[in-house]
């Protein structure tokens, strides 16, 4: 069972990967992404950044709309015509992902992978799931058909799905929702990439079948040092897994921080309200908070802090200029003018 979201104790301490004397695995830095739309420009992304280290799990929370899953698709380089991506630095293991030299389709599934949310719409549904393994095995071997074939089986053992064998025969459709969230993680661990994206991975699973997916990604993740993002919207979820934690608010990374420390002493007004927002073993309905108003709409003009708007404490200076990212702790940094 999960620890409960506020027990500081029960958070795993900063990975030992996480130090920043070496050479991050992710490096984003003044990332910016817009979309031209027929109701105008959506400003999604704002000056975001962070890095990854290699063997590392960050955790991305934040409320829908917020941009954890378009971070994800800008970084994957999963991005439609309308998209305008400027960047300071977006690298990977040295490879620049801003600049247009790369070949992104060659490293999607083989060094970058992804598991998106929804496994059953992500799965072709006329075709064996051992089949959509094996075609991802082919496309960046290059390996024969039949030896690709028996890898796919090789990877559905090492998600612990249960007779693998006859379960690469299966379509997704007859297959339990887990089985198919199990399916999607042996798809984008196939190759051994360097970074898996999990978005949601978690949504529509009881929380039995949660724990068991989250436990798998962290075995491989300490057993391959492969380093990995965690996008929910569950707090409690990124708390016990996540070695870091950065939260997001309209675009803009708000705060970020290793996981117990972040816990244990949140410093952006959102961070709190988020927290405050989040059921416990000891809310009831009279002491649940939520979030104040809503998000502001992405299109018009947006004061400098995004939750000017929601915000208990905003000040005059508040509007003054963009709001500086600032340290208040060891690798703990908040974007905010009057922090808690």
């Amino acid at each position: 069972m999960r620890t409960e979201l506020m027990s500081a104790a029960s958070v795993p301490t900063e990975h030992p990967a996480a130090g920043h004397a070496r050479v991050p695995l992710l490096d984003v830095a003044g990332l910016t992404l817009d979309f031209e739309t027929r109701s105008g420009r959506v400003k999604a992304l704002d000056d975001v950044g962070f890095t990854l280290q290699k063997g590392e799990i960050l955790g991305i929370v934040g409320e829908s709309g917020s941009g954890k899953s378009v971070l994800s698709y800008a970084i994957m380089g999963l991005l439609n015509e309308a998209a305008r991506l400027t960047a300071e630095r977006l690298t990977f293991n040295g490879l620049d992902l801003a600049a247009g030299t790369t070949d992104l389709a060659a490293l999607r599934g083989r060094e970058l992978s992804m598991i998106f949310q929804s496994p059953r719409t992500a799965l072709n549904p006329i075709r064996r799931v051992g089949e959509q393994i094996a075609d991802v095995l082919v496309r960046h071997g290059p390996m024969p058909r039949a030896q690709a074939r028996d890898e796919a089986v090789a990877a559905l053992a090492r998600v612990r799905i249960p007779d693998p064998k006859a379960r690469a025969r299966a379509y997704p459709f007859e297959l339990s929702g887990g089985m198919c969230q199990r399916v999607m993680i042996a798809m984008a661990l196939a190759c051994r990439p360097a970074l898996l994206i999990a978005d949601e991975p978690t949504t529509g699973l009881d929380v039995t079948t949660q724990a068991v997916v989250m436990d798998l990604i962290r075995d491989i993740v300490d057993d391959t040092h492969m380093a990995a993002i965690l996008i929910t919207h569950d707090l409690a979820l990124a708390g016990e897994y996540a070695d870091r934690l950065m939260v997001m608010h309209a675009g803009h990374v708000v705060e970020t921080a290793p996981t117990e420390a972040l816990l244990a002493d949140p410093r952006h007004p959102y961070t709190r309200r988020l927290f405050a927002a989040t059921p416990t073993a000891d809310t009831t309905l009279d002491t649940l908070s939520t979030v104040p108003g809503r998000l502001p709409d992405l299109r018009r003009v947006l004061l400098p802090c995004r939750f000017a708007g929601r915000c208990d404490r905003h000040q005059p200076e508040c509007d003054a200029g963009p709001v500086p990212v600032v340290p208040v702790g060891i690798d703990h940094c908040v974007r905010c003018r009057v922090p808690t």
